[in-house]
């Protein structure tokens, strides 16, 4: 492989040819041979996004060379547009605060912008990767601007769509079921009637529960560092860079960040990002209990509860035939897992701050990002292939309300708590219905247990 020789502050390090990143992300790529994540595009993208906002900055302020700063913005934004994702490779277990992505992205928009100037890869008088595309900037205040940004605009475009869609389809089961009366349960034991209808209403409620709350935690992400530099002092930037940058990102984006108030702040404390991976892992529970409710529900279908039925999606067993099982709610339990244990790495990496800086922050970046990415396509494909498809077993759910002995409770108020528990017992001993066993103990006559035994009656 034909190589380019690089020199850095450590001495000369062995470049591919072609490659369009230089040596700090050769030296990561030696020494970071950990695993086979990366950092994500949304991450790299928003990097990107800083950059062409950061070049504009410092061409208003009169601090960077013009052609140098468009060559900048024209191959950031080739990045933006997924030209050079070979290019972002170094493993996501690399040196803390992220700089080595971080310089990964600034050496391949510097050789990039290169060439465009008509010159060769590696040639940093041209354009410098430090020196010009990290003009007023440091990683501290870059990455940390860049995973809000990234995270913000996943929140919004994936995440908070996927949960109102979800909301949607279980709103749309409740209606369907609301007149379908059924056995509810506690303790797994049966209960007092409800509707298959209310069941799922509860369910579609906490969902929209939930996608209020990520919105409050989207809002946390809206403040930014930029400017801030290495640790919030904001040395090297020109007069009016921090607010340029941010005028350039709302464009860019067309949101609404703001700087912070305190850039030493969002730099060295990570709780915004915490309380956002707080708020993934609240989404995972109420998605795993939905996932839990439904496995149950389905269950059977001769042994089990088989209240509703489940789109088949795949066969269940690879030794008996015909077998079919709850895949998608398996699914999207698993998913839930890996949520809840990203939320608890983020919060260690959050609470391994020292100083003026977190340096946990590709850990950080990675599991959050990750989180919003399964959490989306789970809850897209839970509503899809799951939720749209649920019938109600009605004939079933019919016959057991018939013969379910906890719809004595509605006597309770004319006979007293005992004489109800008595009814209730003597029905699951003998098999008879509570109507029957009033009728022959002539609690009451028929036409008035017609009346007070109504499941319809017991259901608000």
């Amino acid at each position: 492989m034909a190589q380019r020789i690089e020199h850095d502050v450590l001495g000369d390090v062995r470049v591919p040819a072609d490659a369009y990143y230089g040596s700090e992300t050769q030296r990561a790529l030696d020494n970071f041979k950990i695993s086979d994540r990366k950092p994500q595009k949304e991450l790299i993208n928003a990097i990107a996004l800083v950059k062409i906002a950061a070049a504009k900055a410092n061409m208003k302020a009169g601090k960077l060379d013009k052609r140098k700063g468009n060559a900048i913005i024209r191959a950031a934004n080739e990045v933006l547009n997924g030209k050079f994702d070979s290019q972002f490779k170094i493993d996501l277990f690399q040196a803390g605060a992220g700089t080595s992505t971080h310089m990964n992205v600034n050496e391949v928009i510097a050789n990039r912008a290169i060439e465009m100037l008509h010159g060769k890869k590696g040639d940093y008088k041209i354009v410098h990767p430090n020196d010009d595309v990290n003009m007023s900037q440091s990683t501290n205040d870059v990455f940390h601007s860049a995973i809000h940004i990234a995270a913000y605009l996943m929140l919004e475009e994936r995440l908070i769509p996927s949960l109102k869609k979800l909301e949607k389809a279980l709103d749309r089961k409740s209606s369907e079921f609301m007149k379908v009366v059924k056995v509810g349960r506690t303790h797994l034991q049966d209960a007092v009637p409800m509707t298959l209808g209310q069941e799922f209403s509860t369910h579609a409620l906490a969902v929209y529960v939930e996608s209020k709350r990520i919105g409050l935690a989207r809002d946390e992400l809206r403040y930014l560092p930029i400017g801030g530099t290495a640790i919030g002092t904001g040395i090297n930037t020109p007069k009016g860079y921090a607010t340029s940058c941010i005028l350039e990102i709302n464009r860019l984006t067309k949101r609404k960040f703001e700087r912070t108030k305190n850039t030493f702040y969002e730099i060295q404390d990570q709780s915004a990002e915490a309380f956002v991976s707080g708020a993934l892992r609240n989404v995972a529970i109420v998605v795993s209990k939905l996932a839990n409710d439904l496995r149950l529900l389905t269950s059977g279908p001769s042994t089990g509860f088989n209240d509703i039925a489940l789109p088949a999606e795949q066969p269940g067993s690879s030794i008996m035939p015909g077998k079919v099982n709850p895949s998608i709610p398996e699914m999207a339990n698993m998913v839930c897992f890996e949520v809840i244990g990203n939320d608890l790495v983020v919060a260690n990496a959050a609470l391994g701050g020292q100083l003026q800086l977190n340096v946990f922050m590709p850990i950080i970046a990675y599991k959050l990002i990750y989180s919003i990415e399964i959490m989306s396509n789970a809850i897209d494909t839970l509503a899809a292939k799951c939720i749209d498809g649920i019938k109600a077993n009605e004939k079933l759910l019919k016959s057991r309300i018939e013969h379910d002995m906890s719809i004595a409770t509605a006597l309770t108020p004319y006979i007293g708590y005992a004489k109800a528990a008595e009814i209730a017992r003597l029905s699951y001993k003998t098999g008879k219905t509570v109507k029957d066993i009033c009728i022959e103990k002539k609690v009451f006559g028929r036409k008035t247990l017609d009346r007070l035994l109504d499941p319809k009656r017991m259901i608000l």
